[in-house]
């Protein structure tokens, strides 16, 4: 996930410095990223920084896994948070892109047309990784990621995955509110 965002971010904010203007915070799983939300938060010194937290579902109900990460977010803090869930995974992005995919391996296996029954709706794959890792050849989900998001397009109508459009467009509407007043 980390390197899919420091390759989307840049080029859906061209003038933002990654470590000046956004951090990527990595965590090793949901349990240790759970366990950090409310610290983090909670302690962070800059009260008009923002944060988002980007989660895989991962066969989760999405409505109570967003409002505990919501909980969690808002426990020890009032800072502003978006919360996404990537539904199912993340390759569920790049399935919805499958341009981006071709246009970072070249040609894929027959069956990975953008309108056959697989692709259509990406987000319903519980198997994306798998998907993925079928059409492409390329077995690491690490590299797949770094060959594949600099090509993701931006606009998120280019992409069958509603939870990216649903990324893009809450964080275009985060860094385009206004930032709380620091006290």
């Amino acid at each position: 996930m980390s390197a899919t965002l420091r390759a989307l971010l840049p080029r859906l904010f061209p003038h933002w410095v990654e470590e000046e203007h956004w951090m990527v915070i990595t965590h090793r799983g949901k349990t240790a990223l759970e366990a950090s939300i409310p610290k983090k938060i909670g302690l962070w010194q800059c009260p008009s920084d923002r944060f988002v937290i980007l989660r895989d579902n991962d066969g989760s109900d999405c409505l109570r896994l967003k409002a505990r990460l919501r909980a969690l977010a808002t426990a020890r803090s009032t800072t502003e948070v978006l919360i996404r869930i990537v539904c199912q995974e993340l390759e569920s992005w790049f399935l919805g892109d499958l341009d981006a995919v071709r246009s970072a391996f070249g040609r894929l296996h027959s069956h990975a047309r953008q309108d056959s029954r697989a692709f259509r709706d990406p987000d319903r794959l519980t198997n994306a990784a798998d998907e993925l890792k079928t059409i492409t050849g390329i077995p690491g989900k690490v590299a797949r990621a770094k060959t594949i998001a600099p090509h993701l397009q931006t606009d998120p109508a280019q992409n069958r995955s509603v939870s990216f459009g649903a990324f893009v467009t809450g964080l275009q509407h985060l860094v385009a509110s206004p930032a709380p007043a620091a006290n």
